[in-house]
């Protein structure tokens, strides 16, 4: 008799994949303590690119480029986004009280436009009579200096160098090459078309505010959900030094001017009372030649002391006195208590910095080279914390950087104060 054909077994079920799990604290018979311990949690490095991420990382390569090639044209824009951070906070606390945003926009804008007006009215008229008696008794003004110098007493040497680099001077300036102004009109042409973006920013300004919490939330929605507290924890690294860069520079530009206009007149009533002749104008150098430290106060001196030179030697040194105890005063007093350790390098950064920015865009460049290195400086140090062994997590990482603005070690070993500070 046959025997029944058998089924073949059925395969073994596969064993589940494995899932990591947290590590299993030992208990508490062994640890010798009658409370439950925790399991012990090892915050995650930045974990690998994913396709995903690699594609967002592919499309800020190809954005960087863009904006390189077009970088002629981003001055009004990058303007424009200070604009925006300013108007911006006042926008939000009108909305939080119920009021539409394009109507706390509008409200900002008449408000900052009454302001605004009304400082040129009060400044713009002597402003422009002072840089028109400027122009006109410049040739005075030359003259003076030149025989002044010719009555000091220089070693024949250094007369002989000096008036050797005077004459190459004169003699390149006459003979200059028609081709080589070609430069200077496309400079002219290039400002007119930034006169053109500066017309649109208002615009362009106005249309950033009303939609930047739905412009947020979509920037949020277009990133890996491992990426957000990272991405929020360097933002505000960054705009936590954009933000006291731009509320202290404007409070420093004020109070310099304020500062110079007084010592100005002062001077005139103790000195020779040339200095009132271009106070405002002065003044007004002054303030805005902050934006670049160190470098932007000793080239608003330079004028000054060059028109307290037509009155003699002692108002010459009275003007750098009263520019180097207007300067010491706010390097010493006012930066530290409005600045704070945001923003604060080392001198020799600051000149790196200054020098490398203004090599790559200009006088943009370099009054935005502090903010933008000081802002480099803290998003490294994070990323430098989020990769350590063991890694930090994104909330330590940030408050670690914050409670301590000038160090490089790890949140578990012993801090030691950075040498350089950048």
């Amino acid at each position: 008799m046959d025997e029944p054909v058998r089924p073949d077994p059925a395969p073994p079920k596969a064993d589940p994949p494995a899932t990591p799990t947290a590590p299993v604290s030992p208990p508490a018979a062994l640890t010798g303590s009658t409370m439950p311990v925790a399991p012990a949690t090892t915050p995650r490095r930045l974990r690998p690119p994913t396709p995903r991420v690699a594609l967002v990382i592919a499309g800020a390569v190809v954005l960087g480029v863009v904006l390189y090639l077009g970088s002629a044209a981003l001055a009004p824009f990058v303007v424009g986004l200070v604009l925006a951070y300013l108007l911006d906070m006042p926008v939000e606390r009108m909305s939080r009280i119920g009021l539409p945003r394009w109507l706390a926009v509008l409200i900002v804008y008449a408000i900052v436009v009454f302001v605004v007006v009304e400082a040129f009215v009060l400044t713009l008229k002597p402003l422009a009579d002072e840089f028109a008696t400027f122009i006109r008794e410049f040739p005075t003004f030359t003259a003076q200096v030149s025989d002044m110098y010719a009555h000091l007493d220089l070693s024949p040497t250094l007369r002989q160098a000096i008036d050797t680099w005077l004459s190459e001077l004169g003699a390149g300036i006459a003979g200059l090459d028609p081709t080589a102004l070609l430069p200077v009109v496309s400079g002219i042409a290039g400002i007119v078309a930034s006169i053109v973006g500066y017309v649109l920013i208002p615009v362009w300004v106005f249309y950033l505010i009303k939609d930047r919490p739905a412009l947020t939330a979509a920037a949020e929605r277009s990133m890996p959900a491992a990426w957000w507290l990272d991405v929020r924890a360097i933002g505000d690294l960054v705009l936590r030094v954009f933000g006291q860069w731009i509320r202290g520079q404007l409070f420093l530009g004020l109070t310099v001017g304020v500062a110079t206009f007084a010592g100005l007149i002062l001077l005139s009533t103790t000195v020779d009372p040339i200095f009132r002749q271009f106070a405002v104008l002065l003044s007004v150098v002054a303030g805005v030649l902050e934006l670049l430290p160190i470098i932007g106060p000793i080239i608003a001196a330079v004028p000054a002391v060059l028109l307290a030179l037509t009155a003699g030697l002692d108002a010459a040194v009275a003007a750098v006195i009263m520019y180097t105890f207007i300067q010491q005063l706010e390097n010493n007093l006012l930066v530290p208590k409005i600045q704070g350790d945001a923003v604060e390098l080392h001198p020799s950064a600051v000149m790196f910095a200054l020098v490398i920015g203004g090599a790559i865009a200009g006088l943009l460049g370099a009054i935005l080279a502090l903010p933008i290195t000081a802002a480099a400086r803290d998003v490294f140090r994070y990323l430098f914390h989020r990769l350590d062994d063991p890694p930090s997590g994104p909330t330590e990482s940030l408050a670690f950087i914050r409670t301590h603005p000038t160090t490089v070690v790890t949140p578990d070993t012993e801090p030691v104060a950075a040498t350089a500070e950048a």
